[in-house]
């Protein structure tokens, strides 16, 4: 006579949880444990059936004990739900960083970066994002003391040694980042930090400029905030100052979009001895080409690079002498008024380039015809007070169509071409990471009008980003779906006949493998 656990569906769509034995070929209900009417709490009550059978006779004495009605027995009620496989995941990467010790063990400043990875939301909603995943939350006023202790306490220059820490023992730091991007603010006034002024939303609300450096995998290493109206070019070498100064590197090789290419920020880094690998302005090509136009012409092949210098100011190079077939290899002692410049041919980049071009070649024809409005668009030029297609600048767009453009101060002994390039594309890193914190971590709207309250804010979202991206690292996987395959893994406390008990989540096999590539990664 062995008890084992019944299952039976009710009317009402419920499961009713049994404890039954056979006796003779007939089966006895020994216990009603309740009705289960979700899979959380079905598992809870088997799971209490499976405790009072291995408990033995002392607990359950099955031949002494009557059979009992469903209806003598109170049903099972939940008391509570918890997230904790989700919940430590996210604490334990948070501690890993060292970002607990940095902040002193600030609770409210962990659970705003923890919160805003489960569900980006303003400050006041934390605590209700928290107390659905069974997390005991501070209240809201603790967390915007917490801002204002974020700003005083110097969280943020803490969090950035913790990250290069994080970098210096696991990564690489021969080779950083740089971009920029705007926040903007839904307010018609501005003030000494948020300004007006080249947004690239193309919005008119106030704004600031977000300036962030991230190592070559995309993990945060500085961020940075300046007034709205500022030049984005003035914010590239105040960053990586500060950033070579608190880490105490002497040779770094930064690598930004031609937004950052100004003579001085170029000429400004290499004085520094530091390296850079920046985009090239297309308008730049005629010129570091025109050499090689001249003795092979401009029809290119896939793949094909170019590896020549261009002028250091000026449009014109005083360095190149055209009737040299060759090019020169750059050097800073042989070509002192020059960068070295790479250019690479893509036929995908060319097709795309064209598409590009046929479409504002098109427009710009019917703003001539009279079929569109003018607007500020490309290849139409005033010629005698009337609207022309400027031909020439249309034959020379699609001359250069399918190159990209390079300008570094590394040698070619150093550092090969397709290394050059190689580094550059990794910029989408620097990129990725901006989506991540303004669309997945939403940065914006911000939720706040004073400059500590914004500093503190970024400071936040600085923590989340690396959190997200160590975690991304380790899994293989985004932030956004590790929460949404972790966050329905509920531990659930039910209590049946006076009795609680904790019914673990049945782990998934995207689960699991999370577990286990943190588990290897050191976790």
């Amino acid at each position: 006579m062995s008890p084992y656990i019944r299952r039976v569906r009710t009317a009402s769509g419920a499961t009713a949880v049994q404890i039954a034995v056979k006796e003779r070929g007939t089966r006895r209900i020994v216990e009603h444990l309740g009705s289960a009417h979700t899979e959380a709490e079905l598992a809870a009550l088997v799971q209490a059936g499976r405790e009072k059978i291995q408990a033995g006779q002392g607990v359950l004495d099955l031949a002494g004990l009557a059979p009992q009605s469903a209806s003598a027995v109170a049903s099972a009620v939940v008391e509570s739900k918890r997230c904790a496989l989700l919940w430590d995941v996210l604490t334990g990467a948070y501690e890993a960083l060292g970002l607990g010790e940095a902040t002193g063990g600030d609770q409210a400043f962990k659970q705003m970066v923890l919160a805003r990875l489960i569900e980006p939301t303003s400050k006041e909603q934390v605590p209700v994002v928290l107390g659905e995943l069974g997390v005991d939350a501070v209240t809201a006023r603790s967390l915007f003391r917490c801002l204002a202790r974020c700003t005083s306490n110097d969280y943020r220059s803490r969090i950035q040694g913790a990250c290069l820490s994080h970098v210096i023992t696991g990564g690489d730091l021969s080779l950083c980042l740089y971009d920029v991007t705007t926040l903007y603010f839904e307010t018609d006034n501005e003030d000494g930090l948020r300004k007006v002024g080249y947004s690239k939303e193309r919005r008119v609300d106030p704004q600031v400029i977000v300036g962030l450096l991230v190592d070559r995998a995309g993990f945060p290493l500085r961020i940075g905030c300046w007034e709205g109206n500022r030049a984005e070019t003035s914010t590239l070498i105040p960053m990586i100052e500060g950033f070579r100064k608190n880490a105490g590197i002497e040779h770094l090789v930064i690598v930004a979009d031609a937004g950052m290419l100004s003579a001085a920020n170029l000429e400004a880094l290499d004085q520094a001895g530091m390296g850079f690998i920046v985009g090239s302005r297309m308008a730049k090509a005629p010129v570091d080409l025109a050499a090689h136009f001249r003795w092979h012409g401009d029809a290119l092949v896939d793949g094909q690079v170019i590896d020549t210098i261009t002028p250091r100011h000026g449009a014109t190079s005083g360095e190149r002498d055209q009737s040299v077939r060759d090019e020169p290899v750059w050097d800073p002692q042989s070509h002192p008024g020059s960068w070295r410049a790479i250019w690479a041919y893509s036929a995908r980049r060319f097709a795309r380039d064209n598409k590009t071009l046929t479409a504002q070649e098109n427009r710009a024809r019917a703003v001539v015809a009279g079929d569109k409005r003018p607007k500020a668009t490309r290849f139409v030029t005033v010629r005698k007070g009337d609207q022309v297609l400027d031909d020439k600048a249309l034959a020379r767009a699609k001359r250069l169509a399918g190159l990209k453009g390079y300008v570094s101060n590394i040698p070619a002994s150093i550092m090969q071409a397709g290394e050059v390039i190689d580094s550059y594309h990794e910029l989408w890193h620097v990129e990725q990471s901006f989506r991540m914190s303004k669309h997945d971590l939403r940065a914006r709207p911000v939720f706040h009008h004073t400059r500590d309250a914004i500093e503190a804010h970024l400071t936040v979202v600085m923590a989340a980003l690396a959190v997200a991206r160590h975690l991304q690292n380790a899994t293989g996987m985004s932030i956004k779906r590790l929460v949404r395959e972790l966050r329905p893994l509920q531990e659930v406390t039910i209590s049946v006949n006076g009795h609680q008990i904790t019914a673990q989540p049945q782990i998934t096999q995207t689960a699991q493998q999370i577990l286990n590539n943190l588990n290897a990664a050191g976790h």
